[in-house]
Order: C-alpha cells, then structure tokens, then sequence
C-alpha cells in the first residue's frame, strides 16, 4: 500500500507561509522582517506557526537568545529556495515568450571587488539596467564555496567567483583579475623591519590568517609553506586579523591599499608572496541559462572585454 504523503498538494497559501518564512529567515528574525513585509510581528509569528502545523515540524526558535532555524528548518529553508527559484525561472521563461524581460534575478558575488579598478560589474549592471529595466536584482556577497553550491543548486542564478577548481556543472566566463599580496600591520615584529631583512623562512614563521575553505589562498599558502594559525571567511575578517598586529595575512592590493596609505599596512616579500586571482561569472550549465541572465552575462562579458 502506498504511503500517503504527508504534505499533500502544495496550495497557494502554503507559498504565501513559505514567502513569510523565507523572508523571516533573510532578515534574521520577525522584527526585522516587519519591514520588510510590512505586517506586524504577530501576523508574521502566526504564520510561521501556520506553518509549521502545515509540514509537522518546528522551523525556528525565538526568544531571548535570538532568532535560529532548527535543523528542519534549516532543510525546509534551502528547499524553499530551490523552489522558489524554479518557479522565478518558469516566470521568466514564460516572460521570454511575450519578449517581455521582468521579474527578479538573484546574483552571488565574492567580497572586496567593487575597489577594484579591473572590475567593471557596476558597468555591467548600468548595461544591463539599460535592456532590463523592469527585472529587480537581488545580490548577496557569499564565500566561493557558497557562491558555486548556490548556482548548481539554483539558488543564485549567476555568481561571480575567482577560479580555483573547475567543475563539470558550471560554465564559466573570465571577467577581471585581482593581485594579492602577504601583508602585516603596525604592532608586528616585522612591520619596522628593513626590506633587506626579510626572508621566506622568516615569514613562513609568522602567525598566517587564511581562508578557511577551498581557494586560490589555501592553494598559494600550502605552495609557499605557510600554516594557517587563524582561519577566516572573507577578506575583511582577514583584515581585523591582519590589524590586529599579530598576523599576516593575504588581502587584494585595491583594498589593502587604503590601509597602506595610512601607514598602518604594509606588503612583505612582494615578489615572492603574492598572486594573481582570475575571476569569472558563473552559470549552470544545464540548463542553459534564461533569457534574463544570458542578458546580464552577455553585459558582464562585453563590460570586462579590454581590462
């Protein structure tokens, strides 16, 4: 005998919960999501709890400690999404059939690229807004390993990531390049030390920050002989670390510079403890991106297309 399911048919006010809940979850918590809903913090509680008597299960916890997803929830949450997006992507491709380029379109992008003076994605957008002037985009900063799992899992329709390893489900399209430098700050050993005093071993001795997930750094890092003493997500965790005076640590040089600048940074062994990030714009590869995003691919490429 077949299992009845537990769910039944999705309905219409099950979407509704699911938008209040997805809502609720990219706020950080009811009040915030007031506004962004704009409905009360009681009519939102009642519809998380609607919800949860709908699926049988219990999303969120809230109270005095703050606003956190259960484990279910956590599941409920990036199934949601992936639904979600489906149904964006079935909108845009019934848009496409009326010529007609509306709707929304959820974008990915590594962080400390907009100081970049190769980087032309603002240009790219300003195109993009040009041709698509109705389509609403939403951009969220995420590491690359949650930019690439976003894409493939249609989440985020397009990221932007620099490359590290290849995969099979991804299509990628160079944009820019990024120079990365070892720096240090005032309050380190070396940060007063003359040029001509610095070493490898040296370096390779001091207390190294590095990112804490497969990337161009732990590559570089692990080439160098570097071992990692503080593990961070982004550049500007690297940063605190760097300031700190107690770490050294990999920053882009257009961003680094700002601190540089100040006086309060400076690279060490630049010839030798450095490299080059190669970024690109990502997209799944099956299926074939929609109209909408091959738009806005097309104007990141030509954007970027003479450095």
């Amino acid at each position: 005998m077949a299992r009845k399911a537990l769910l039944g048919n999705v309905t219409d006010s099950d979407l509704r919960l699911l938008r209040v809940f997805r809502a609720v979850v990219a706020c950080g918590g009811f009040a915030a999501a007031e506004l962004e809903l704009n409905i009360n913090r009681s009519t939102i509680s009642r519809h998380i709890k609607d919800l949860e008597l709908r699926l049988g299960v219990t999303l969120c916890r809230r109270g005095r400690a703050g606003f956190a997803l259960t484990t279910e929830g956590e599941q409920v949450y990036a199934s949601a999404q992936k639904m979600m997006g489906a149904m964006e992507d079935f909108q845009h491709e019934v848009d496409e059939l009326h010529q007609r380029l509306t709707g929304s379109l959820t974008i990915a992008i590594f962080d400390k690229t907009a100081t970049n003076p190769q980087c032309h994605i603002n240009t790219a957008f300003a195109r993009f807004d040009e041709q698509a002037p109705d389509v609403q985009p939403e951009i969220h900063v995420e590491p690359i390993n949650a930019i690439e799992r976003g894409v493939m899992e249609g989440r985020y329709q397009m990221g932007i990531i620099p490359n590290h390893r290849p995969s099979s489900s991804l299509d990628y399209y160079k944009l820019f390049e990024e120079q990365m430098y070892l720096y240090c700050a005032t309050g380190h050993p070396l940060f007063d030390a003359p040029a001509r005093s610095l070493s490898p071993a040296l370096l390779r001795k001091c207390k190294y920050v590095g990112i804490g997930y497969h990337s161009p750094n732990m590559e570089v890092a692990r080439e160098l002989g570097q071992q990692r003493h503080a593990t961070a997500y982004d550049q500007e965790a690297v940063a605190h670390l760097v300031l700190s005076g107690k770490y050294v640590g990999y920053l882009p040089e257009h961003y680094a510079e700002g601190f540089v600048s100040k006086g309060v940074m400076r690279p060490l062994l630049p010839k030798t403890f450095q490299y080059v990030c190669e970024f690109s714009a990502i997209v799944r590869h099956s299926p074939p991106p929609n109209r909408i995003v091959q738009t806005l691919l097309d104007a990141m490429v030509e954007a970027h297309k003479h450095g």
